[in-house]
């Protein structure tokens, strides 16, 4: 029987979306857990195409003007030809993340192996592999530690002797080759192109009985009693203009860390690393008869009982988001991109690179509810990279101050925009500024705020001081050229752009306040914030989504580009009441999700207006419809941001604090089980963070609360609500309060 945050199978992997991923936020490994023949896929997460350049056109600003005459007098197909073909950066394509290589491993004999095995054990961030051949039971492990940065496989046998394999390297990458320079070590070594970023990965082996034979490519062992795999990887990359780094010596220094040790004492550092992380945050809804069924076959049950017959599915799923983001990201690592750290393709789909129109934010939604802040981290640092290179791009393009980001990024930093008209959008740099401003929210960390957070929202907002421009008829300030991430055409101010400009002008003007700082760009960003567009209701009783009021009704569009402000904004809520009846009715429009990051923003958004059952549906439709069996989530193909959205999306259902008790930003509103869904009947959460500086533990039984445990971090105010009643409390930092489901205190 699988334990409850075990993801279990009892065949090998055929194809890679099925295979099991560990990482330890610089390295990923997809482990098939073949018989005869083990592949372990591997990655490193800067071993990209391409090489450092800067994507600006230098000729972009000069037709701004003209651009800007064409969308407002209407001649929209002129504007998109004009846009094609001068405002798009060079080349229009950003570069591909690539994968590094292989570990093949066969066994002879084992073609059929019986009472087979593999699992993915997320408390641990452990692959195995057990199955018996002729009486003898062999067994893997795989992980990959952060402390040591590397990934480490241990192949055993219960019978001495029993251990009989050929170890081999492998890479796609045709400007690469393989060695084995000794009886212990395998080296692959290559470049990605002629002019592009060097690569280096090192196998060292250490073997416990039995002999080895050293072949040109490969290691061949034959009866022993255990083997010992240890893997690190180095690229040529030093930061997105300098590609000069020694991949050799990279791998000559991690390797030392490693070779000297034991395999339990790096495994023991691994797990200590790991738990540290993952275990702050614990979710219980029930149980079911599924939870003894292989994840595949639970996946399959789905179609007969849904996700409210298999609660135990939904716990590991919430569980799994953590665990890859744990894998992906970490302080140090590059961050987390469309497919996580993890990749087999030369081409893979969007590059798999950080689309900031929805996908990378996405994937950043669970670090601070979920209690996992430092994995942020590697986005605050791509985000100081974009501020250089996106300011280079303000001047090329808009011959503006400050910086700018459009709808996609990649290791080389690039800030213009890309691949077709949609990419002529310039908030995705303003929406990143939103993470900094809620990073502070939750931790109230003053030096952050002021050393990273603050310089790189108010260049933000310089970038927007520059480039607004009048809409004649209202005298709004808008943003022209622009788009509606990911519909419609080149229009001028959608929804999209002004609710997080707003947002942006707003947090940033309440952080110069907070530290006492420039007063005139106050009274500039408040200024220019009331002549904004606004948020306007439609003819239908809609949201609109463009100035214009032209939604289409059940327009059931992936993206829920106009809903910014619901979430993962805040300005969108029950204190404004009309504007928050015509935000459900759009959202009712919109429907069920289609691909699997839809499913998934469609559930903090049901959230937010209190529907914890249609929350829960795009759930069940998420694991349905769009989840592979290892459960990685499928947008057509492979795409890691549904995973991160929906746990994201679990946290938002059970508890919320993104309203404010008064006027200080980290005294929020704490809403307990604010959309709990009839599927989950009694359960309990613990370690979730609200803003603030608080985490809070809950408990409920037939849908109503039970017990709620809040722990302030920064003895701030807070105001706690559940079923129409409050209660405020503001204890000392390290101090917690236990309430009732009436809100009463109790031991």
């Amino acid at each position: 029987m699988a334990g409850d945050l075990t993801l279990w199978y009892d065949k090998p992997a055929e194809k890679w979306t099925e295979a099991l991923p560990v990482g330890n936020g610089y390295m990923g490994a997809m482990v098939f857990g073949g018989g005869a023949a083990e592949r372990i896929q591997f990655n490193e997460d800067t071993l990209w195409r391409g090489k450092p350049h800067d994507y600006a056109s230098t000729e972009a600003h000069q037709h701004l003007g003209e651009l800007r005459r064409l969308v407002a007098g209407g001649e929209t197909a002129r504007a998109v030809e004009l846009g094609r073909r001068v405002f798009l950066g060079v080349p229009r394509r950003q570069m591909p993340y690539q994968p590094f290589g292989d570990i093949f491993l066969k066994f002879p004999g084992h073609e059929t192996p019986a009472a087979y095995r593999r699992e993915l054990d997320l408390a641990s961030a452990t692959a195995r592999v057990r199955y018996r051949v002729g009486g003898v039971e062999y067994g893997r492990e795989v992980f990959a530690s952060h402390p040591d940065r590397m990934v480490a496989v241990r192949l055993t046998a219960d019978r001495p002797g029993s251990l009989t394999t050929t170890i081999s390297l492998g890479t796609p990458h045709k400007l690469a080759e393989v060695s084995a320079p000794s009886d212990h070590t395998l080296v692959l070594r290559g470049r990605v192109q002629e002019d592009g970023v060097s690569f280096e990965a090192r196998l060292h082996l250490r073997v416990n009985g039995g002999t080895v034979v050293r072949e040109p490519t490969a290691l061949a062992v034959t009866g022993a009693d255990a083997i010992e795999l240890f893997l690190v990887t180095a690229t040529s990359y030093r930061d997105y203009e300098h590609i000069d780094a020694d991949p050799t010596m990279r791998c000559d220094e991690r390797l030392a860390r490693v070779t000297g040790r034991a395999f339990d004492e790096l495994r023991a550092a691994h797990l200590a690393d790991h738990r540290a992380l993952f275990g702050r945050v614990t979710l219980e809804v029930g149980s079911g008869d599924q939870d003894r069924l292989p994840t595949d076959a639970r996946l399959k049950a789905l179609k007969s009982t849904g996700l409210a017959g298999d609660p135990g599915l939904a716990a590991l799923h919430f569980q799994y988001g953590r665990y890859l983001l744990i894998a992906s990201s970490r302080p140090g690592s590059q961050p987390a991109n469309l497919q996580g750290v993890w990749n087999e393709l030369l081409d893979p789909p969007w590059e798999s690179k950080f689309t900031t129109n929805i996908n990378f934010e996405m994937n950043y939604w669970p670090a601070e509810v979920a209690n996992l802040g430092e994995c942020a981290e590697p986005m605050v640092d791509l985000i100081d990279d974009v501020v250089a290179s996106g300011r280079r791009t303000a001047r090329a393009y808009y011959g503006a101050r400050g910086w700018v980001l459009h709808h996609n990024t990649d290791l080389w930093r690039g800030t213009a925009p890309v691949n077709n008209i949609d990419g002529i959008w310039p908030s995705g740099g303003a929406w990143l500024c939103w993470h900094l401003w809620e990073r502070y929210r939750f931790s109230g960390d003053r030096g952050f705020l002021e050393r990273r957070a603050y310089p790189v929202m108010r260049e933000a907002c310089e970038f927007f001081l520059d480039t607004l421009v009048e809409e004649p008829k209202t005298k709004w300030l808008v943003t022209s050229p622009s788009f509606s991430p990911e519909q419609g055409t080149l229009t001028v101010g959608p929804a999209m752009d002004m609710q997080i400009i707003r947002a942006l002008f707003a947090a940033t003007s309440e952080s110069a306040r907070i530290l006492g700082v420039d007063g005139d760009l106050i009274d500039q960003l408040d200024a220019a914030r009331a002549r904004l567009a606004p948020d306007q209701i439609g003819r239908h009783g809609q949201l609109q989504e463009w100035i214009e009021d032209v939604d289409v009704p059940n327009n059931a569009h992936r993206h829920m580009s106009p809903l910014w402000a619901l979430y993962p904004g805040d300005d969108i809520n029950p204190e404004r009441a009309e504007v928050f009846t015509a935000a459900k009715k759009l959202l009712a429009w919109r429907g069920d999700g289609s691909t699997g990051w839809s499913y998934a923003w469609r559930m903090p958004l049901w959230a937010r207006v209190g529907d914890g059952d249609f929350a829960f549906r795009q759930f069940d439709g998420l694991l349905q419809r769009k989840t592979l069996p290892n459960l990685f989530d499928l947008c057509g193909p492979f795409q890691i941001d549904g995973n991160f959205g929906a746990t994201a999306g679990v946290a938002e259902m059970l508890l919320q604090s993104h309203l404010r008790a008064g006027s200080d930003a980290l005294s929020p509103v704490i809403d307990l089980l604010p959309a709990l869904p009839k599927a989950w009947p009694a359960g309990t959460i613990g370690g979730l963070r609200a803003r603030g500086g608080f985490e809070v533990d809950l408990a409920w039984r037939d849908g109503v609360l039970t017990r709620a445990v809040i722990r302030s971090g920064l003895g701030q105010p807070c105001r706690i609500r559940y079923a129409g009643r409050s209660v405020e409390w503001r204890g000392d930092a390290g101090t917690s309060i236990a309430l009732d489901g009436s809100l009463k205190v109790v031991p």
